[in-house]
């Protein structure tokens, strides 16, 4: 008995000693809190910021008003300052220079007023140890009618015949008319009669840019040469310029004619412009995307092959969301593009729109993309009036913050990391051919393309730095002096240094891979947080509206006292470390407020 209650007792202090071990254990793993998450490795490109060069108007070397690669060089170590991970240029090839550069005569050598083939490799090769990746702007929908592709074709020399999209003319009552009512992009007809062929030929921008026929197989394969040849020079990927407009429809479906379109209806348009007719037959035909997919198996067969890194195609697209979406991959499992561009911001929001515009159509882009796939943003590009031109000009802050701090890849125009507005092209300094075709001394500045494209503003002398010689390609924006790079680093706050601050920020595990969740907080004022296990939070605050505003940030998911300002737009009262309350937050208008808090 006296044994069974020693046991007794050894046991029981056992279970006590046990459960004090158990509780302490518990105590210890409770406040220790979850544990940090995996990080997954992301491919070189799937969280980095692009930047477009305009190469004619990024800076000059020779003093000849004209951009070059050289220049580029020269100015390298601005995209390690900027946080800039990959440089894209706009066409470099050699070209007429009708549509500055997308007329490419040459797809296989470098244009002499920006260089030489040693120059594009030296380029390649400094950007490359700067740890930049270097993306060109590939043109696969047409060629120069200087081009030996278009003169041989011209000439029906054997293997050429069909590399373009010819056509007979339809006769009317003995009278040679057009084979369609298909409009140019750039306006008018699409057709062109060529006298030493005695056929038409397809161009769906300017007449000197003709349509490649890529119903023709010899076509397919050059435009994969093409790309080889610059993978082998050390290109990290291609922008897929102009790719909605690579099939038109086939004669062969429609009893051999090319069939009109129908009327859009459209009474603001004339005749001559595009939209006149509703383009069903010469855009996002359901054939091009085949051609994505097999551009995409190329390139992930060329790094397979070659135990290289990643070699990225994006692509240009214009379309509604679902044609859209069709560039990234179909349901077979077939990839195409990285991503298309997202131009939601470019084509569905402005200076009017409310927060809960910005809010729809971030959430649109997000909610169509399939599973897995990595988003973008764009603001700008040199189609399209510039950010602060578009929007306004106290916004620049918070959309380059919006830009860095939504979920995937940011794209940068150049300029916009320093406010670059429109500059002011007059009619005669007018050189933009879709402004030329369509416009005249009074209206000229609805279509010119111009005014995005002025030269950078590197400092405030003369020609903003951009050249050592007395004359520009473009004349330079007046408000050179107040707008340049040299005078925001200089300055305590500044557009660049704010853009810096958010490129640090991206680096954050909240932004490269948390979740997000984004809200109008009112009509004008919305919220966007970046949020990570055990890792801080960072909450954008952005009042897109002309008046101030407050708003209420207590009940927002995933946001934590304390809260500090982290990043603030150059225009607002608050500075970085400034506490914000947990409750009621007022903005200027166009003020922007990125907040760190406490890990959700």
């Amino acid at each position: 008995m006296r044994t069974l209650k020693v046991l007794g007792i050894i046991l029981g202090c056992i279970i006590v000693v046990g459960v004090v071990v158990g509780s302490l254990t518990w105590g210890i793993l409770a406040n220790r809190g979850p544990e940090p998450p995996e990080l997954k490795e992301l491919d070189w490109w799937e969280h980095t910021i692009i930047y477009q060069i305009y190469p004619r108007s990024f800076k000059d070397s020779d003093g000849d008003g004209i951009g070059d690669l050289k220049g580029i060089i020269s100015e390298l170590h601005h995209f390690v300052d900027a946080g800039v991970g990959a440089i894209w240029m706009s066409p470099i090839f050699v070209s007429p220079m009708v549509d500055f550069g997308y007329d490419i005569s040459d797809f296989y050598n470098i244009h002499d007023e920006y260089g030489t083939m040693d120059d594009f490799e030296e380029l390649v090769d400094k950007a490359h140890n700067l740890g930049i990746r270097v993306l060109l702007d590939y043109v696969p929908n047409h060629a120069s009618n200087e081009s030996q592709y278009f003169i041989r074709s011209q000439a029906r020399e054997p293997g050429y015949e069909n590399y373009f999209v010819w056509a007979d003319p339809v006769m009317v009552n003995g009278t040679r008319t057009v084979p369609s009512n298909w409009i140019s992009q750039f306006g008018g007809t699409v057709w062109e009669w060529d006298e030493i062929r005695q056929q038409y030929y397809l161009h769906q921008f300017a007449k000197e840019q003709i349509d490649f026929n890529f119903r023709e197989p010899a076509v397919r394969q050059e435009m994969l040469n093409i790309m080889q040849f610059w993978f082998e020079k050390g290109v990290d990927g291609f922008r897929l310029d102009a790719i909605p407009h690579l099939f038109e429809a086939n004669p062969d479906d429609y009893g051999g004619v090319y069939p009109d379109e129908p009327l859009s209806g459209n009474m603001f348009l004339n005749p001559n412009q595009p939209g006149y007719t509703t383009q069903e037959y010469v855009r996002d035909l359901i054939e091009l995307y085949d051609v994505v997919y097999e551009w995409r198996d190329f390139a992930d067969k060329w790094k397979q092959d070659n135990n290289a890194d990643t070699k990225i195609l994006l692509a240009e697209a214009y379309a509604n969301i679902s044609m859209t979406m069709l560039y990234y991959g179909d349901e077979q499992g077939r990839l195409g593009a990285h991503f298309p561009f997202n131009f939601d911001f470019i084509t569905s929001l402005s200076s009017q729109s409310t927060a809960r515009d910005f809010v729809y159509v971030i959430k649109r882009w997000l909610t169509y993309m399939p599973q897995g796939e990595v988003a973008n943003w764009v603001f700008g590009n040199h189609d399209q009036k510039r950010m602060p031109s578009r929007f306004r000009t106290d916004m620049v802050d918070g959309l380059n913050a919006l830009n860095m701090m939504l979920p995937g890849v940011a794209i940068t125009y150049q300029g916009e990391e320093i406010g670059m507005r429109d500059g002011f092209v007059s009619w005669n300094d007018t050189v933009d051919v879709q402004a030329i075709n369509q416009g005249n001394e009074d209206n000229y500045l609805e279509f010119s393309r111009d005014p995005a494209r002025t030269p950078y503003h590197w400092d405030g002398s003369a020609n903003a730095g951009f050249t050592t010689g007395p004359k520009t390609w473009l004349p330079v924006a007046a408000d050179y002096r107040e707008i340049n790079l040299q005078a925001q680093k200089a300055a305590s706050r500044s557009h660049y240094k704010v853009y810096q601050s958010l490129t640090s920020l991206r680096r954050e595990p909240a932004l490269s891979h948390g979740s997000y969740f984004i809200q109008a907080l009112s009509e004008n004022t919305l919220i966007l947080v970046r949020y990570l296990v055990t890792h801080d939070t960072y909450a954008l605050i952005f009042n897109v509206g002309t008046s101030r505003e407050t708003v209420d940030v207590s009940n927002v998911p995933y946001l934590r006292e304390p809260l500090t300002v982290h990043v603030s737009s150059v225009h607002s009262n608050r500075v970085n470390g400034d506490r914000i309350p947990f409750g009621e937050v007022s903005l200027q208008a166009g003020e922007a407020l990125i907040l760190r808090a406490a890990p959700v």
